[in-house]
């Protein structure tokens, strides 16, 4: 079973993973920097400035390590849900666990991806967040080289001038992030997934596209505040010295608004990236067991 989730997580992420990253550049971007007018001056500086591969920045790291962080979290999930006594798949069938079990299942999963996620999250946003480098922006654009030539190079520089703690800048906030809204993501996709099904059945498609997108939309936009500031603490010369200065600063400087910038396009994003891994992830886990 555990080859099985490997494979299927592996697949799906990185379909998932396709589909949502030029929302998620432009999300981080927004996040990171006040220079925007909002998303839309974004997407459009971003194209004129870099082409279509801006949006792209950062995605070779994650896509190659997401089989290894899609694995321990349906992994995670499915290990914790039957040590608290319920089945592997609790959206099937008449004999589900109770919420709160799947709800912490769902946070164990969360807690141990952000474990395996944070040195790949904190490279991915710092190469989302170079904004130059493939420029046709003029003679002044093109003078400007990247800081990092891509992740390898990324990752020793960070090495280099921070240390080994440098690769888990912003790891705390990760966890804070995604502990609580993995056990709501897993909880909403479960019910949505039994609700929308007749007894004895298999979901359909629609289904689960349906209750995969509605899942991660409400579990982003509970995640967003924290996302924020984990993207806030990751960013390159970040002036903050932990989560609670960059929240107090942040709201002091800009107000509590800024603890929603990115809400928009993080629950946009989430609904076909889920609905796409959890379709990907049910019917490639239906084929290969």
């Amino acid at each position: 079973m555990a080859g099985a989730d490997f494979v299927a997580g592996w697949i799906s992420g990185a379909l998932g993973l396709a589909v949502g990253h030029p929302m998620d550049t432009v999300k981080v971007r927004l996040q990171a920097r006040a220079g925007y007018r909002g998303a839309l001056d974004c997407v459009l500086r971003t194209y004129r400035e870099e082409t279509v591969l801006g949006f792209f920045k950062g995605m070779s790291f994650p896509l190659l390590s997401v089989a290894l962080v899609n694995a321990v979290m349906f992994g995670t999930y499915g290990t914790a849900l039957r040590c608290l006594g319920g089945p592997p798949r609790p959206d099937r069938g008449a004999s589900a666990p109770p919420a709160r079990r799947v709800l912490a299942a769902g946070c164990c999963a969360g807690l141990a991806q952000a474990v395996v996620l944070a040195p790949v999250d904190l490279i991915k946003v710092r190469l989302q967040s170079q904004t130059h480098g493939l420029g046709r922006g003029g003679p002044a654009e093109e003078t400007r080289a990247p800081r990092y030539r891509g992740p390898v190079h990324c990752a020793a520089c960070i090495l280099r001038e921070e240390g080994p703690r440098g690769l888990l800048r912003g790891a705390g906030a990760l966890a804070l992030r995604d502990t609580p809204t993995s056990g709501l993501y897993f909880l909403l996709y479960a019910s949505l997934s039994r609700g929308l099904t007749p007894s004895g059945q298999e979901p359909g498609a629609c289904t689960v596209l349906l209750a995969g997108g509605v899942a991660g939309s409400l579990s982003w936009a509970c995640a967003t505040p924290m996302d924020v500031v984990k993207v806030r603490l990751q960013a390159g010369g970040s002036p903050y010295r932990g989560i609670l200065h960059c929240a107090r600063l942040s709201a002091r400087q800009e107000g509590a608004r800024v603890f929603l910038r990115g809400l928009g396009l993080n629950c946009a994003r989430a609904f076909p990236v889920n609905a796409v891994t959890f379709f990907g992830y049910e019917n490639i886990l239906r084929i290969i067991t």
